[in-house]
């Protein structure tokens, strides 16, 4: 059962020529598979702006057994899918009715205006394993946090791992319930990732994923208050040499 944004979602990308399949992800879980329309392209370089004033998105396809690619994408379309997928979340790109299975490797963006302006697909061979880094999704209340008022430092913000595309987790849950007091930490050994025997985590197992801190606020006011008074600068008057300037008046040549 889709919600109301993304049954709307689905009706855009299929009125699109995009469509949306219900598939069953590495986690168990039902997730869609987005096809996205894609068109080859022979505008490069400075004829690309023309294009993005089109309404089209400019992309790349590469990869291990596919030699580049350029393409074009319906813009608005494209924005609304890529803005639901992680660096770990499978794309088919179906560029001219050949098939191609990819994950986003590179956005760029006008940060001004807030709109992509260029992507980069990395294409997969769905039998060859592939390394990439999979996003972290911190979720649970910390005691550490609610009883204790700690802070949580986010160490990793995702895992390098190694595994076969089918078994590519779009995100990896960790939940921060066991941080009960200043000082515990998750490191990335407890992390549980799933299809773990399906998926190599190639971070240190010692290096802490996240860690309970407290913030030690220092009373600073008296020292500030402190500062702030200057004792008053006593009055100099500079010592004027009468006797000097008689000798120099003196030692002047006569005219």
């Amino acid at each position: 059962m889709l919600s109301g944004a993304a049954a709307l979602q689905k009706i855009i990308l299929q009125g699109e020529g995009n469509r949306v399949i219900a598939v069953r992800g590495a986690q168990g879980v039902t997730m869609e598979k987005v096809v996205l329309k894609a068109n080859k392209r022979d505008i490069t370089g400075k004829h690309v702006k023309a294009m993005r004033r089109a309404g089209q998105l400019p992309a790349v396809i590469y990869g291990r057994h596919v030699q580049p690619i350029a393409i074009s994408l319906e813009a608005h379309t494209a924005s609304l899918v890529l803005a639901k997928l992680t660096s770990s979340s499978l794309v088919t790109l179906d560029v001219d009715g050949t098939e191609f299975t990819a994950i986003v490797r590179e956005r760029q963006r006008n940060y001004i205006k807030g709109v992509l302006t260029h992507i980069d697909f990395l294409a997969l061979d769905l039998t060859e394993k592939i390394r990439t880094k999979v996003r972290l999704t911190y979720v649970g209340v910390s005691p550490a946090v609610k009883d204790y008022s700690a802070v949580l430092v986010h160490r990793l913000d995702a895992l390098e791992v190694e595994c076969l595309p089918a078994d590519l987790p779009e995100r990896i849950t960790v939940d921060i319930s066991s941080l009960k007091e200043i000082g515990n930490s998750i490191h990335v050994r407890e992390i549980v990732v799933p299809n773990a025997e399906r998926i190599l985590v190639l971070d240190d197992d010692d290096e802490i994923a996240i860690i309970a801190t407290l913030v030690i606020v220092k009373e600073e006011a008296a020292d500030v208050a402190a500062a702030a008074v200057v004792p008053e600068a006593e009055a100099v008057t500079p010592d004027i040499s009468v006797e000097r300037g008689k000798k120099e008046e003196e030692a002047a040549p006569k005219k």
